[in-house]
């Protein structure tokens, strides 16, 4: 018999599965929070703190950020390439064989490969680990973009599997051979692509708590020639997920009224219900809960967008506007900065909705929570939306303050 879930059952295993409900999520550290949620998005944008930092932050609370840095960068995780640029635990590395197959097979995803792709292994041989600057820079002088060649073969050796990153300097990869890096028993384990697709998509599954056939694509962006793959692996049970319907998601393509259009951990269907205390917390826009945006208006509808690469004249919330999560639900955002040891909330925007008071209440001791987890003793609220609920939003965060 199809398993059927409301839109609020499906909401609690999914913030169950993401470690915002109960105390499961907060069990064995930043090393179990990782495994957890199968990848964490890295990203270049520092406000508060990192991304890759604030998703820890975001589950286990004001957890210190040198054991963050040292459960991604001690040898049990490895970067590579899932929803975007990700830490994803060094387990997980032959599932990913498919995707350094087609890049080998490719020879190009940004750049040209250039020549020199077998000097600059055999001085990652010689020299490893090492930085791009170690092996002679990483860009020409121009944009961002415009690569070295030295730049462009490492990171296609990268892609390939030649060479890992299982660290970073600062913001700044190191590179070593696969063969140092990886473990051997996992440096051998050859999967079809068949099977690393099944396998990715349980642990998309199982981190996502219930999905779509595409929000399980998006997590680790599966596409092209691998979708049906993908299709394979959900309708046969190898990727180990339960067939649900959720109503009021959308059907899956051409399905009637009554068929499946979601897949669910089935350990989280067969488990007492999810129970427990919701964080109050602000969320990376790279965050897992959130970084799919359907999924995300989806599940709570709540509309969000990433402004930092928007004209500041055309942003609506913000550089970096941080949804905020309270009582399992999106109940507004805050772009947020720093001036010393005072956290800025330079734009805070307060969801419609019940229970306003409660709403802003929950956003001050948000901000209070992240302002003490990153060395502030202040904060300061700039600017408040809807108009009116400045004076309301201040008197809260003058209540909150420890």
């Amino acid at each position: 018999m199809l398993t059927r879930l409301s839109p609020e059952e499906a909401r609690r295993i999914i913030l169950r599965a993401q470690g915002f409900l109960g105390a499961d999520g907060r069990r064995g550290g930043p090393s179990a929070m990782l495994r957890r949620l199968g990848a964490v998005q890295l990203d270049t944008i520092s406000v508060l703190a990192r991304s890759h930092e604030l998703v820890a932050y975001a589950r286990l609370g004001p957890v210190g950020r040198t054991r963050v840095e040292r459960a991604y960068w001690s040898g049990d995780a490895f970067e590579y390439w899932c929803h975007a640029a990700c830490v994803v635990p060094i387990e997980h590395w032959p599932l990913y064989g498919f995707r350094r197959r087609a890049f080998r097979a490719r020879r190009y995803r940004w750049h040209r490969v250039p020549p020199m792709v077998d000097t600059v292994l055999a001085r990652v041989r010689d020299e490893g680990p090492v930085t791009t600057t170690d092996l002679g820079g990483a860009r020409n002088g121009g944009p961002w973009w415009d690569w070295s060649d030295v730049k462009i073969a490492v990171e296609w050796l990268l892609d390939i599997g030649e060479v890992v990153c299982t660290r970073r300097i600062g913001w700044r990869r190191t590179y070593e051979l696969a063969e140092r890096a990886i473990p051997a028993d996992l440096l051998k384990e050859d999967l079809s692509d068949a099977e690393c697709v099944a396998r990715l998509a349980g642990v998309a599954g199982r981190a996502l708590g219930v999905a779509t056939r595409a929000d399980i694509a998006d997590f680790f962006r599966v596409n092209g020639s691998f979708a049906s793959l993908l299709d394979e692996a959900l309708n046969s049970g190898a990727a180990g997920l339960t067939p649900v319907r959720v109503e009021g998601w959308p059907a899956a393509r051409g399905a009637g009224l009554d068929a499946p259009n979601a897949w669910a951990d089935p350990k989280a269907l067969s488990g007492p219900a999810p129970r427990g205390r919701h964080r109050t917390t602000l969320l990376s826009p790279f965050d897992s809960l959130v970084w799919d945006r359907p999924r995300t208006e989806r599940v709570f509808g709540f509309t969000h967008r990433l402004e930092a690469y928007v004209p500041k004249a055309k942003r609506v919330h913000g550089y970096f506007a941080m949804p905020v999560l309270a009582g399992g639900r999106l109940i507004g955002r805050v772009d947020p900065a720093r001036e010393g040891t005072t956290l800025v909330a330079r734009q805070v925007g307060v969801e419609p909705g019940p229970r306003t008071a409660w709403r802003i209440e929950e956003i001050a001791r948000a901000l209070w929570t992240a302002a003490e987890w990153v060395g502030c003793d202040a904060v300061r609220v700039e600017r408040v939306l809807p108009a009116g609920l400045d004076a309301s939003l201040a008197a809260a965060v003058r209540a909150a303050a420890p």
